[in-house]
Order: C-alpha cells, then structure tokens, then sequence
C-alpha cells in the first residue's frame, strides 16, 4: 500500500506537467490536507480515477495519512505546497 502513495504522489505532478491543469492539482493536494473533507469526500472527488477496490482503499489509507496529522503539521504542510507553487523555478507547477 505504501508503494500505491508514494505512486499517487508521483503521478500528480506529471498529470500538471502533461498540461492537464495545475488547478486540478491543487485543488486534490488542499483536499487532501483539509481535515473537514471525510475520506468518503475525497474519495467521490476522485471516483473517476478510482477503479477498483484496491485503488479505493489506497485513496483511503492515503488521506486518512493526513487525518492523522495536527492542524499545525497540515498548516505546515499547506505553506510548503504554497512554496513549490509559487517557486520561479520549479517546473512541474
């Protein structure tokens, strides 16, 4: 299941290198780090990329990561990802 999220992770820079849409992106990463949006959220936001049993219960093991996080540890989280957005040299965002 680890190798899944850390796949998952890989994956949605290269979907908003590919010129897909960094919106798309930002929008899963703050709904991932949002503690208000249940993993049965998330995992509706997602249904169209989420196949299988498998992949469902990855979605879920991947958010409920960041269920398990302090509100300090997901503020922390959300200022990096501002960061990496707003940074002149990062290429994938």
């Amino acid at each position: 299941m680890k190798l899944v999220m850390v796949l998952m992770l890989a994956a949605l820079p290269l979907y908003c290198y590919a010129g897909s849409g960094c919106a798309y992106l930002e929008g899963v990463i703050k709904d991932i780090a949002n503690p208000t949006i249940s993993i049965e959220q998330f995992k509706n936001s997602l249904k169209e990329y989420i196949k299988d049993d498998a992949t469902s219960n990855a979605v879920g093991e991947f958010k409920q990561c960041f269920l398990n996080q302090s509100n300090e540890t997901l503020e922390n989280f959300d200022a990096f990802m501002q960061v990496i957005y707003n940074s002149p040299g990062c290429v994938l965002f």
